[in-house]
């Protein structure tokens, strides 16, 4: 049985917490600022490095990639001063420039190639057909872009030949679909032919949405129709040109019921 001392030692001790004394807090109330101040400080110091010194500045722009356009066209183009800071470079708005001062660009990577170099890894676009205007060529590529225009027709790029059909039904599909619909229908066929065809294919002629047809050396022909069913006409047109090789006109306007005549 407790006796009176006990008790009264248990009042004593019963109770909410005593505060701690103030000075115990003070030393981590000085650390805590010590820790900001150290983190402001070096923030401050980085900012400074990669922004105002002389450390990580542009020095070189490199342009790689290129097969038509040359690096000097590139750099140029991208804009890029030296003796601006690294990191400031915009990449976004260095790839906008090229692509709108340079169309023949498709895309861009700019890297930072630390302490002082960009690099300007260019794609450039391809042609996929050709458009004859005034003795020279436009370019167009496999998205139906047309842009560039030159002197002289690269090698194994087929023209183009808008011959486009104003009456009856063709008139209404010209109506609907428009020329720079079809001229994505001609590269959609361009990119569905089989390798041997591309090859051998000297034009492709539109006179509507559903009357395509490719021109290939030797004066033989392909009736392809519209783009539609793309690799169905080209293993159809494959395997007629196996079966009868000396054919000189093709129909594969209906894949499933290919044809060919001699004359």
């Amino acid at each position: 049985m407790a006796g009176p001392k006990t008790a009264e030692r248990r009042r004593t001790t019963s109770g909410p917490p005593r505060p701690r004394p103030r000075r115990a807090r003070l030393p981590r109330l000085r650390t805590l600022l010590l820790a900001v101040a150290l983190l402001a400080v070096l923030g401050g110091g980085v900012t400074w490095v990669l922004y105002g010194s002389p450390w990580l500045r542009v020095e070189r722009v490199t342009a790689t990639g290129t097969a038509v356009l040359r690096p000097d066209q590139v750099r140029e183009a991208a804009g890029i001063g030296r003796g601006g800071p690294l990191i400031s470079v915009d990449s976004a708005a260095v790839e906008e420039r090229l692509r709108r001062k340079l169309p023949r660009i498709d895309s861009v990577d700019v890297i930072r190639s630390w302490p002082h170099e960009i690099t300007l890894e260019v794609t450039e676009r391809t042609p996929a057909l050709l458009i004859e205007k005034g003795g020279r060529f436009v370019e167009v590529d496999v998205k139906g872009v047309r842009f560039a225009t030159v002197d002289k027709a690269p090698k194994g790029t087929p023209l183009l030949r808008m011959e486009l059909d104003r009456s009856g039904g063709a008139a209404a599909s010209l109506r609907r679909f428009g020329p720079d619909r079809l001229r994505r229908e001609a590269v959609k066929v361009v990119t569905d032919l089989p390798g041997a065809v591309s090859g051998d294919t000297v034009a492709v002629k539109v006179r509507s949405y559903d009357s395509i047809t490719l021109e290939l050396t030797g004066g033989r022909t392909v009736a392809w129709g519209s783009s539609e069913n793309g690799r169905l006409k080209a293993e159809a047109l494959n395997g007629l040109m196996k079966a009868v090789p000396k054919a000189r006109h093709f129909d594969v306007s209906v894949p499933t019921a290919p044809a060919s005549s001699a004359s």
